[in-house]
């Protein structure tokens, strides 16, 4: 460009119609700047007008100084750079109250940005960065490992710790330490599993109890697995360790005084194993003299045989049944009545909470179901985890140690990742001859040798070790074998299969054609729900869901069942978005949601009827979106009131990729009255908040995104006022865009789309990989992006993105300091 055309951009780069503050009208200039217009000495220009202000050596607002940054040479200050290309590019920067760009110079020279920076890495060359070289399975990794390895679907993910979130996520590597107490607790996991998959000791009894909360309201619930018309009841999957008789017993919910609920009228409860009825018994209705005065219930007795049967009434619901090992389902429900018993009956009001309820109306339902046995002689019996195990059965004493080699070597094979060395087998073989010799059969040996597999270093840990003769800070492509662990713990949160494991031995894996077919077959794969269940769930913030309860005092309204419901209806949601293979951009916009009646009731959205959840177009724009759930909006709110603050940080944080800094300390929390000690809405006393000076920066930026949601109460419910005032849901960015309501809020974000699916790109990779994200990861996530964009950004084709990309397929080597952890013994 001639040094005219630089002087003649610079002066048009410097605001166009003169400076612009927020809210201000926008008046767009002939010739306003585009990204091939730009050049370094304009965005020079730009920053000493808009940004040296306060980033300078004097200053240094935000640990940044932009004084003496050459736009020229962007690939000298690359983290600079893309600080700058952040905070422009969401137009948050200039703060509140100072001279601005305009939107068109914001994209130009955004665009120019990062065309500089993916053209400086290009010439740098990968830069992968670098993953711990130990990285421990999570409990989630590590549940579906057994699973894979032993055919066993056990709990094990009750019996190990939650891990800490780290850059959002419960699988960062530097996060999954291993401490004493940990190794105790996977060691007993391992000898458990390890029983189990052998079927060792399975004669010894077994007790265990499943519960359903307390808060759940059960009547007329359709479950899933129990015949229709199955009422009040609940279903198990549980693993039976051995062929024998196992006793199944029924406990029913009780209220006020630890009565049972509901035995004024006969009810029938059926006892289920796999669909199939073993028992129905009748309770209830029975004459057993005078029950309590209604008006003093639990005060004054009834008559002893009343009092009696209102306690112990489920002492009998108890049966015996022969059951074949492995897992089944359990269930025990009433039969839903389908006609009103005669007579006229004397109301019982009992008392729950703080509301009295009418006892003579609620259906008897099942608290817990308890599971013990086998009793007397049991078998092991063919379990599918037996059959994987056992792939050898020796037929004589010298043919147990080689059977036992094969058995050992072909788990240790899937377990480890990769080839077994003999070294590893006469590891295994060591404890197999010990457990052989203490319960004096083949069976306990083999199930010593498979606990030590299931604390093994090398099956807890994935390993990535630096080649021999690869120079310190240097790129290089990771081996097959360790690309297909990444790649199986990416997509399947588990081990590799066989298929994947071949393609790594053979390899041919790092070849980009089988690369990308492996990748597509493993989306395919039912395995692949983990990546949907473990990936929303922590990006979006939705874990905390069972533990979230609404003030009852402002919601009284609202039910454990709810509750329910609004997890369902996301996790069918994005379920669906990741099956059908949908844009990711239906996370915002979609049309549709999954809708049982009592959700829909509570939305506001007619001619939903029954309990089943079901595929539902929606009437309006309102709800489009996950920004319509009633999950995301009970996430960032407050039990008795909204936040606008925690749903805009949410919203930068999780779908902008930039999350507010945190306050400084002793900010003032929000009164709970406005001025003069009137009644005000959450908008008006954020306003009085706003005023200190402190505040006000942080939340100019995420309380109009917050503003937009709030005719969203803090269960998801519409509403259209606030402390007796009409709600005011319209917004005004930093950057002067003006939107209002959760339509307008969503149109905002869908002008950003390209913003929006980096943010989900990169919290996919942090994912992928098990680290934070890095200045350098930062071309190859817009490459991601760009490529997808000619996909419509579907699903699949972000994550092959991600799986292709340079930081999954390859690794940095060390600095010249050696890692110490490098020289440590796989063994």
């Amino acid at each position: 460009m001639s040094r005219t055309a630089g002087l003649m951009l610079a002066v048009l780069t410097m605001g166009l119609a003169g400076p612009t503050l927020v809210g201000a009208p926008r008046i767009q200039a002939p010739g306003a700047a585009r990204a091939s217009d730009v050049s370094a000495a304009s965005v020079r220009t730009m920053l000493d007008r808009y940004c040296v202000a306060c980033h300078n050596p004097k200053l240094r607002t935000g640990n940044l100084t932009l004084d003496a940054v050459d736009p020229a040479d962007v690939g000298s200050n690359p983290d600079v750079w893309e600080k700058v290309l952040r905070k422009l590019s969401l137009g948050i920067m200039p703060p509140t109250g100072r001279p601005r760009p305009d939107l068109d110079t914001y994209t130009a020279v955004t665009t120019w940005l990062e065309t500089a920076l993916d053209r400086a890495a290009a010439a740098h060359g990968p830069q992968p960065g670098r993953t711990a070289s130990f990285h421990r399975l999570n409990r989630a990794e590590y549940a579906n490992a057994v699973r894979d390895l032993l055919g066993l679907d056990v709990k094990v993910t009750d019996l190990l710790p939650l891990e800490p979130a780290v850059a959002g996520f419960d699988n960062i590597a530097e996060s999954l330490s291993l401490s004493p107490s940990l190794m105790e607790r996977f060691l007993s996991v391992a000898r458990k599993v390890s029983q189990l998959a052998v079927g060792a000791g399975a004669n010894v009894p077994v007790i265990e109890t499943f519960r359903i909360s307390g808060g759940v309201a059960q009547n007329g619930a359709v479950i899933d697995d129990l015949p229709l018309g199955s009422a009040g009841g609940m279903i198990v999957r549980h693993y039976f360790p051995a062929d024998g008789e196992y006793q199944i017993t029924v406990r029913l919910k009780r209220g006020a005084q630890e009565y049972i609920v509901g035995l004024e009228h006969p009810h029938a409860l059926d006892v289920w194993l796999n669909g199939m009825r073993i028992k129905q018994f009748t309770i209830g209705g029975e004459d057993r003299g005078t029950p309590s005065p209604a008006e003093f219930f639990g005060n004054i007795l009834g008559d002893s045989a009343w009092e009696e049967y209102s306690h112990t009434a489920d002492d009998t619901l108890t049966v015996r049944v022969e059951v074949k090992a492995g897992s089944h389902l359990v269930g025990a429900s009433f039969v839903h009545a389908q006609v009103v018993p005669d007579g006229m009956w004397l109301k019982r009001r009992v008392r729950k909470g703080s509301t009295d309820v009418d006892a003579t109306v609620t259906q008897p339902s099942v608290a817990s179901v308890v599971i013990g046995g086998p009793y007397g002689r049991a078998l092991a019996g063919a379990t599918p985890s037996r059959r994987k195990v056992f792939v050898c059965q020796p037929a004589r004493a010298a043919d147990e140690e080689p059977c036992a080699r094969t058995i050992l070597a072909a788990l240790a094979r899937q377990a480890y990742r990769r080839p077994v060395t003999p070294m590893d087998t006469e590891t295994l073989l060591g404890l197999y001859r010990t457990g052989r010799k203490q319960g004096q059969n083949f069976e306990a040996g083999i199930q010593l040798a498979v606990e030590r597999i299931l604390v093994a270093p090398d099956f807890l840990f994935r390993v990535e070790r630096d080649p021999a003769g690869v120079a310190a800070n240097t790129a290089y492509a990771l081996s097959d074998l360790e690309l297909a662990s990444r790649l199986a713990f990416f997509l399947w949160s588990s081990l590799p299969d066989e298929e994947l494991l071949r393609a790594a031995e053979t390899r041919r894996l790092g070849q980009p054609a089988v690369l990308g077919q492996q990748v597509r077959r493993m989306l395919t794969d039912t395995r692949a729900k983990a990546l949907a269940e473990n990936f929303f769930g922590q990006w979006l913030d939705l874990r905390s869901l069972p533990q979230l309860r609404p003030d009852p005092q402002a919601f009284p309204e609202f039910t454990d069942d709810l509750r329910r419901d609004v997890q369902q209806e996301t996790a069918l949601f994005l379920n669906y978005v990741w099956r059908e293979d949908r844009s990711v951009l239906d996370l915002i916009t979609a049309n549709y949601s999954f809708l049982n009646e009592r959700l829909a009731r509570h939305y506001g959205v007619p001619n939903v009827y029954g309990e089943a959840f079901r595929k539902v177009t929606l009437p309006d724009d309102r709800r489009s979106g996950i920004l319509g759930h009633g999950s995301v909006l009970m996430a960032t709110s407050y039990p008795n009131r909204t936040s606008p603050v925690l749903r805009g940080k949410w919203l930068l944080a999780n779908l902008l990729a930039s999350p507010p800094p945190p306050p400084p300390p002793n900010v003032p929390g929000l009164k709970e009255k406005g001025e003069n000690g009137q009644p005000a809405s959450v908008r008006e006393r954020l306003e009085l908040h706003r005023k200190n000076p402190a505040c006000a920066n942080c939340h100019a930026l995420m309380d109009p995104l917050g503003f937009a949601l709030e005719n969203f109460d803090a269960t998801g419910a519409w509403r259209t006022d606030d402390a007796g005032q009409p709600i005011d849901a319209s917004a005004t960015t930093l950057d002067g865009r003006t939107f209002e309501g959760p339509a307008g809020l969503r149109a905002m974000l869908v002008s950003r789309k390209k913003q929006f699916v980096e943010a989900l790109t990169e919290k996919l990779l942090t994912y992928a990989l098990g680290r934070g994200m890095q200045t350098a990861d930062m071309p190859a996530i817009r490459q991601i992006v760009r490529d997808a964009a000619a996909h419509d950004y579907r699903w699949s084709s972000l994550v092959a993105g991600v799986a292709t990309s340079a930081p999954f397929r390859m690794r940095t080597a060390a600095p010249a300091e050696a890692d110490p952890r490098q020289k440590v013994s796989r063994h």
